[in-house]
């Protein structure tokens, strides 16, 4: 082989190596700089948004996530925090009965139905409140375990703040219902607003499934039967399995409306072992807070 063929095939050998390498970085630099999709392209239509990693803690995306909005009913994990911590205590059992006040009765929007002076047990309670959002059972914890809404409201604040929300982080009543709702109800926690971000809310979801997971057990059931009536609550999260929107793997976890807030929901799904919460706030429709949750699942889980 003569000295001009063995320079030519060394030159096309570091021609391909090169290409080849060429190649690998651009199919690298692809996969890196598009996993998921972009900010931009993703165009969540609500007024603030969130996802995380609920095994880390790592915020995945955020759209205005340290504004502070009104809730709404994600608000009641709060509540429903307090009570397993009671439960946990063992300064509260499951099958504690509850008497119910006429503020508790009457509250409006979603209810069991009960009417004042009724018993009922703490279980079923917190899980009509959990499943169905039922205004008139967390007040009726609420008032149980505080002496009085206002009281539980306290409580609410002051583990906010050992849960570390933020200063933004108010909670008015323990069901996030707007002041002009409980205006006509003097026992009413009703001298401030509701108002958490959508990271508070994620932080708040996160923490209450880390600590009590089998919390998880309850807001996967697509419906409540309580023992005290004939009655079967239905869920108001429309993701589970079989629901309109449902997504694989989501076992909750609140939704919630008002005029003021818009619709809104806190979700969770696990996929192959990988959890992620969401948190969409202010969105248009009913519909619509779980079409965008499903972009926020779709771009963690990619």
């Amino acid at each position: 082989m003569n000295r001009a063929t063995k320079m030519n095939r060394k030159a096309a050998g570091l021609f391909l190596l090169l290409a080849g390498i060429t190649v690998f970085g651009l199919a690298g630099s692809e996969w890196y700089s598009n996993p998921v999709q972009s900010k931009k392209s993703l165009n969540i239509a609500a007024e603030a948004a969130i996802l995380l990693d609920a095994e880390t803690g790592k915020i995945v995306y955020e759209k205005n996530a340290n504004a502070a909005l009104p809730p709404a009913s994600m608000s009641k994990m709060m509540t429903e925090l307090l009570v397993l911590d009671y439960v946990n205590d063992g300064l509260l059992k499951w099958g504690d009965t509850v008497k119910t006040s006429r503020y508790a009765a009457e509250a409006p929007g979603a209810q069991i139905g009960f009417g004042p002076g009724e018993s009922w047990t703490v279980r079923e309670l917190f899980e009509a409140t959990t499943i169905h959002s039922a205004n008139d059972a967390a007040i009726a914890l609420a008032e149980h375990i505080g002496g009085s809404e206002k009281e539980f409201v306290q409580l609410m604040n002051k583990r906010s703040k050992q849960i570390g929300l933020s200063d933004k982080a108010v909670f008015g009543n323990s069901t996030g219902l707007s002041m002009t709702d409980l205006a006509a109800f003097p026992e009413a926690s009703a001298s401030q607003e509701t108002e958490l971000t959508a990271k508070d809310t994620a932080k708040l979801a996160y923490y209450l499934i880390g600590k009590y997971p089998e919390v998880l057990e309850v807001t996967a059931r697509d419906s409540v039967k309580l023992t005290s009536s004939d009655a079967r609550l239905q869920t108001t999260n429309m993701m589970l399995s079989g629901k309109p929107f449902a997504y694989p793997g989501n076992d909750g976890l609140k939704t919630g409306y008002t005029e003021r807030a818009g619709y809104c929901f806190t979700g969770t799904a696990k996929v192959d072992g990988k959890r992620l919460i969401t948190v969409v706030m202010g969105a248009g429709t009913a519909d619509a807070r779980f079409e965008e949750t499903q972009k926020l699942l779709e771009y963690g889980f990619l």
